[in-house]
C-alpha cells in the first residue's frame, strides 16, 4: 500500500520560513514533487526532484526561495521555504511517481504524479 504523509505546515508570518516533510512508503518511485493549492485556484507544481536528488526543477514563482530536497534513506521528501509571501498560502500536497525524471515530460504537472498525500495547511500572514 502505497502511502504518503506530509507534516510541517502552520502558520507564519511574511518574510518567515518553514521546512515540510512528506514519508513515503510502499513505492519505489523515480520523481517527487510539491504541488499548491490555494482556495479557488487550480493545484499548481512548487517544486519536483529526481530519486537520486540530482535534479530538481522549481516553479518561477518559488525560485530561490524553496528548496526540495530528499533523504532516500528515510525515504522523506523536504520543501525548505524561505521568505514566505501571503500568496504562498495554500494547502500542500507532495506527490510521487514511479516513472524516471526523464520520461515525465512536465516536472511541474499534476497529471504526471500517480500517488498523493492527504496535504498540509501552510498559511502566511501579512
Amino acid at each position: 500500500q502505497v502511502q504518503l504523509v506530509e507534516s510541517g505546515g502552520g502558520l507564519v508570518q511574511a518574510g518567515g520560513s518553514l521546512r515540510l516533510s512528506c514519508t513515503v512508503s510502499g513505492l519505489a518511485f523515480g520523481v517527487m514533487g510539491w504541488f499548491r493549492q490555494a482556495p479557488g485556484k487550480e493545484r499548481e507544481g512548487v517544486a519536483s526532484i529526481s530519486v537520486t536528488g540530482h535534479s530538481a526543477y522549481y516553479a518561477d514563482s518559488v525560485q530561490a526561495r524553496f528548496t526540495i530536497s530528499l533523504n532516500s534513506a528515510k525515504n522523506t521528501l523536504y520543501l525548505q521555504m524561505n521568505s514566505l509571501k501571503p500568496e504562498d498560502t495554500a494547502m500542500y500536497y507532495c506527490a510521487a511517481s514511479p516513472l524516471p525524471w526523464y520520461q515525465i515530460t512536465n516536472k511541474l504537472s499534476a497529471l504526471q504524479y500517480n500517488y498523493w498525500g492527504q496535504g498540509t495547511q501552510v498559511t502566511v500572514s501579512s
